[in-house]
């Protein structure tokens, strides 16, 4: 069935189909058969996979492309985060490029015409020390220079904000915090489906259950891949695909820099509205905020352990709940219904991978760690802008892949990147 162009949401589309038994819709996005060839594959269904497909044929007319998905789409990590979209970003090389992100992001549901639920409810990042305190100062100034939003709270005017939180706790004392008002969050898997829905209507075949087995490679240039729904030839191949990528750049007889781990999130049951902002914590690590549906979102570190698992340990488990407790005690009265892990590619500078690899027509997307939900948009802009020009795009030119093996033009935004030397 092919797509249907014209079907757009509307105020006025709703209405009729709720008078007529809502029998007017159509599918979101086809289920073609893959084709033999194409001109671009993407491999991933996931939010970033979307996204450079939908901005390779907005952005640049390209029509012959196909997004290939092991398993459904949105399937992976797009469905497994905690909703955050900011752009609070301190080093050059990670501000620019988020910042661009957001600015995506605020258009994006009329340029989809798809609700993602979009919300700029603002993030708060709580500080709890003198330290703490400068070195927010320092991240709100640059934010500030890059052109984005950032406003330096006392502990009075984030009582102001968050009364339910602990101001009386001599352990970990709330000093102030940072607020990032434009920052907020969006539904994860509308996400994807907006994206698989702009990408299908400007002609882009979204196939799944089509698992990558082999990647087909010729005196230095990529052909196609093996797929468990046959080959496919190709002109140019982007890998997409978030915790796995080091296992699809194998097939290719790459090693990339990067390891795998889980990162845990946490929903509880509907509650009525109660926080109406993201936050924080300074030193526990936990980040909490409210979803459309009323759950409260919330989640922690990253596990140490390296792991192909989408699910953590309980070390890690009882870190984020600890955490929580100490900082809003009223928390302890939700029940937590679910959890999830999303597999995260971890760097050694704890910045992504947006580049061509040594293979001609081979490219890579990867190492997003803990940022990637947040960077959907800005990363399909930018990987789109890759494949089709085969130039890097300005807010992403810094995410090259040998900076690892020179040293030069490492992005170490935190410190926390994971380190191959200790194992």
């Amino acid at each position: 069935m092919a797509p249907e162009l014209n079907m757009r949401f509307s105020g006025l589309k709703i209405l009729k189909e709720g008078l007529t038994g809502n029998k007017g819709w159509t599918n979101h996005w086809r289920d073609p058969e893959p084709k033999k060839e194409y001109d671009i594959l993407i491999i991933g269904g996931g939010g970033h996979g979307l996204s450079t497909a939908y901005y390779l044929a907005k952005n640049h007319g390209l029509k012959n492309i196909a997004v290939l998905e092991k398993g459904y789409l949105g399937g992976g990590n797009v469905g497994r985060n905690t909703t955050i979209v900011r752009a609070n970003y301190f080093l050059p090389g990670n501000s620019e490029f988020y910042s661009h992100s957001l600015k995506l992001w605020e258009g994006l549901e009329h340029d989809l015409n798809y609700n993602v639920m979009h919300s700029q409810r603002g993030l708060i990042n709580l500080f709890h020390s003198d330290g703490q305190r400068d070195a927010f100062a320092r991240r709100g100034n640059a934010m500030i220079n890059q052109g984005d939003d950032a406003i330096l709270l006392d502990k009075e005017g984030v009582r102001d904000l968050l009364p339910y939180l602990d101001f009386e706790q001599a352990r970990f004392p709330i000093y102030g915090g940072l607020y990032h008002p434009r920052g907020g969050s969006a539904r994860h898997d509308a996400v994807a489906w907006g994206y698989a829905r702009g990408a299908d209507t400007r002609g882009v075949d979204l196939i799944q259950n089509c698992e990558v087995t082999g990647i087909d490679i010729k005196q230095g240039c990529v052909t196609g891949v093996q797929t468990t729904r046959g080959s496919i030839n190709a002109k140019k191949v982007g890998i997409v695909v978030a915790g796995r990528s080091g296992q699809l750049a194998a097939m290719a007889g790459m090693r990339l820099p990067i390891e795998s781990h889980i990162l845990q999130a946490f929903v509880t049951e509907g509650l009525k509205p109660c926080i109406d902002h993201v936050v924080s914590f300074g030193m526990g690590h936990f980040y909490i905020s409210q979803s459309d549906k009323g759950g409260l979102i919330f989640g922690g570190d990253l596990d140490f352990y390296s792991s192909y698992a989408q699910r953590g340990n309980l070390p890690m488990k009882e870190h984020v709940m600890e955490a929580g407790m100490t900082l809003m005690p009223m928390i302890g009265k939700a029940r937590v219904l679910r959890s999830w892990g999303g597999i995260m590619d971890m760097t050694p500078d704890g910045s992504p991978i947006i580049d061509k690899t040594d293979i001609d027509g081979l490219y890579i997307d990867c190492g997003w760690c803990y940022g990637g939900f947040k960077a959907v948009p800005a990363s399909g802009t930018c990987f789109a802008h890759l494949i089709a020009t085969d130039r890097h795009h300005e807010v992403a030119s810094g995410f090259r892949l040998d900076r690892f093996k020179t040293g030069y033009g490492l992005i170490d935004e935190e410190g926390t990147g994971s380190q191959h030397n200790l194992h």
